[in-house]
């Protein structure tokens, strides 16, 4: 069980890394250039983020719940998203990064309990 959950974790992992790039890094890398061409650019990224994202679920799904690996998908999303904002995006941390990682938290406590 535990290396089925390891494998879905380092996938979703990987593919959060992919996504958090299709949806922000154009922000960063495109700022100047027409939308449309990030659009274009950050669907080829995000192609090889469901490369990745399905088997995780498919691999996932075999021990976890849906919604358990949903939560764990919003815990790796967070985990992923903060550092990239923080030293890719600059975006200085606030104590809302705190509260918003505390609720997540919650939601792992509760969908997880027996």
């Amino acid at each position: 069980m535990a290396k089925i959950v390891l494998a879905a974790v380092a996938l979703l992992v990987c593919s959060n890394t992919f996504m958090t790039y299709a949806w922000y890094g154009h922000l960063k890398y495109l700022k100047g250039q027409f939308w449309f061409w990030a659009v274009l650019i950050s669907w080829g990224i995000a192609f090889f983020e469901y490369t990745l994202q399905v088997p995780a679920n498919r691999i996932g799904s075999r021990v976890l719940t849906v919604p358990q690996l949903k939560i764990i998908q919003e815990v790796i999303a967070l985990s992923v998203f903060i550092p990239f904002s923080i030293f890719v995006l600059k975006q200085k941390i606030t104590l809302n990064y705190i509260w918003a990682c505390l609720c997540v938290l919650g939601a792992v406590f509760f969908i997880f309990r027996d």
